[in-house]
């Protein structure tokens, strides 16, 4: 039976306790991340700035290039979760990065030869959409095998500082290369950080196992059935799974292995069935009190985030009459902030409480957002206030970050890192889509300024929806994992402290991107 939170973890003492920067592997992993990040918050910058002013995009035209970049996340999301747990996730970031480079690498060609319009616009963001729902599913998995489970805060803090870096570098580098270079050539520097993030991930050394198969995973009763659930008794098994008691400990290793095999979470072969290995993320999504929460406040921040981003990019240059560089500048603003929220983030949640950092922060970092449609005029003023603003958002939205993919991943088993990962990015930023289109036509309709004023206050719906949830609660240490780290987290193995948190029938069902405004 898991214990409490606030009771250290038996594993914990059996984790070194160095740092971890001293771990060559980790570093690389890092470097190819941070590259990662500084081709991506570039490509934020460009692309936009490519379709409005080269291209001469409105409102409409400019929520649809942003929605077919997000779309990938709600169509793919779950088979990429699949396919994570099924094969060498630091594999699926490798093609990830070079196909991001090969596809972006069209945009300046197609320019060179007069070929440039926003069909191909569309189809580039599509692609990279895509390619970049890949990586992200990836990576979470990655850092998980690669990071013992009572250091998942540290290596998210200092990934999160790595992304805090990007978005300090990473919207300047963008604004200053469309100055220096036109748009769609300063495309080509995205290129190039995807090359290097690639060639970084590529030489970890740490040999990665070969996934084991596993049979499906059996549900208890008490979680929700979804309709298309075979009505068979949650007992009956496949002929494959081993043949020891249930409720007896898990072996190293499933006994259809060979014993040379090297050890790894087990994750389900092509036996199982996609659709049996898609169902086990959402049912546990839905089912675990903490991922639910995760999930539902992730998708009320999505849509809202994606609507006002889509206004937010046409008010600056057009209401507020800002150039480019000045563009990048607020963009990169939110970095530093960020950078403070990464190291407040690897200590406050443990002094002050998960619940109270969640709700706190949330607040604080969507609730700056509403000072944004008062501002007039493209001013010194202006622009100090415009960056200030987003330093606010940029520190307190990290820690809620930081804060949520550590409950996240301390809750949810290593074979499930991946479904999980993708599940609630569809829930969540799969939304995006539709906050982007809604955002442009409340822009086109209503006019920029109120549309952003909607906008901003939608983004209040988040903290309001922490403050009400079992996360709130949480006390100042990380809920410990299932002490079976074979079987699925589901509700009635969840750390006591997280069941014991929700309010009503224990047995009833009940954030993620981090783009900067």
């Amino acid at each position: 039976m898991p214990t409490a939170v606030g009771t250290p973890s038996p594993r914990s003492s059996r984790s070194s306790r160095s740092s971890l920067w001293r771990d060559a592997d980790f570093r690389r992993f890092w470097a190819g991340e941070t590259a990662s990040q500084l081709g991506e918050q570039a490509g934020r910058t460009i692309l936009p700035l490519l379709a409005v002013v080269a291209l001469h995009s409105g409102p409409g035209r400019l929520g649809a290039l942003r929605a077919v970049e997000q779309a990938p996340i709600l169509l793919f999301s779950l088979l990429i979760g699949v396919w994570v747990d099924r094969r060498r996730s630091r594999r699926f970031m490798v093609l990830a990065d070079l196909g991001r480079a090969a596809v972006l690498a069209a945009v300046p060609l197609a320019y060179l030869f007069g070929g440039l319009g926003l069909p191909l616009l569309l189809v580039v963001g599509f692609l990279t959409g895509s390619l970049s729902a890949c990586f992200d599913v990836a990576y979470q998995a990655t850092l998980v095998r690669l990071v013992p489970r009572d250091r998942l805060t540290e290596g998210n803090s200092a990934l999160e500082g790595s992304r805090s870096a990007a978005q300090i570098g990473g919207p300047a580098l963008g604004g200053g290369l469309v100055s220096l270079l036109s748009a769609p050539v300063a495309v080509a520097g995205c290129v190039f950080f995807f090359a290097l993030s690639a060639l970084s991930i590529r030489r970890i050394r740490r040999p990665e196992p070969r996934p084991a198969r596993a049979k499906p995973v059996s549900v208890p009763a008490s979680v929700p059935v979804l309709a298309s659930e075979p009505t068979s008794e949650p007992t009956s098994e496949p002929t494959s799974e081993p043949t020891s008691e249930p409720t007896s400990e898990p072996t190293s290793e499933p006994t259809s292995e060979p014993t040379s095999e090297p050890t790894s979470e087990p994750v389900p072969g092509p036996a199982a069935g996609l659709w049996w290995q898609i169902r086990d993320g959402l049912r546990l999504v839905a089912g675990d009190p903490a991922l639910r929460a995760v999930g539902t406040a992730s998708g009320l921040f999505q849509f809202s985030f994606a609507a006002l981003m889509t206004v937010y990019l046409l008010f600056l240059p057009r209401a507020l009459h800002l150039s480019g560089g000045a563009v990048g500048l607020v963009l990169a603003a939110t970095g530093p902030g960020a950078l403070v929220g990464s190291a407040l983030s690897a200590r406050l949640p443990a002094r002050i409480g998960y619940g109270v950092v969640l709700v706190g922060a949330a607040a604080l970092a969507d609730g700056a957002m509403l000072c944004v449609p008062a501002l007039h005029g493209s001013g010194a003023a202006t622009l100090g206030a415009l960056m200030a603003i987003n330093f606010v958002y940029g520190a307190f939205s990290q820690l809620v970050n930081v804060t949520t993919t550590a409950v996240r991943q301390a809750v949810t088993p290593l074979r499930l890192q991946g479904r999980v990962v993708a599940t609630i990015n569809v829930v969540g930023m799969g939304l995006g889509p539709f906050g982007s289109l809604t955002g442009g036509g409340l822009a086109a309709r209503y006019g920029l300024r109120a549309a952003l004023l909607a906008t901003a206050a939608a983004m209040t719906l988040s903290p309001l929806y922490f403050a009400c949830s079992p996360l709130a609660r949480l006390g100042r240490n990380l809920p410990d994992p299932p002490d079976d780290q074979d079987e699925p987290d589901l509700p009635d193995q969840a750390p006591d402290a997280l069941r014991t948190a929700e309010t009503g029938d224990r047995t009833s069902p009940t954030r993620a991107g981090d783009a900067s405004p």
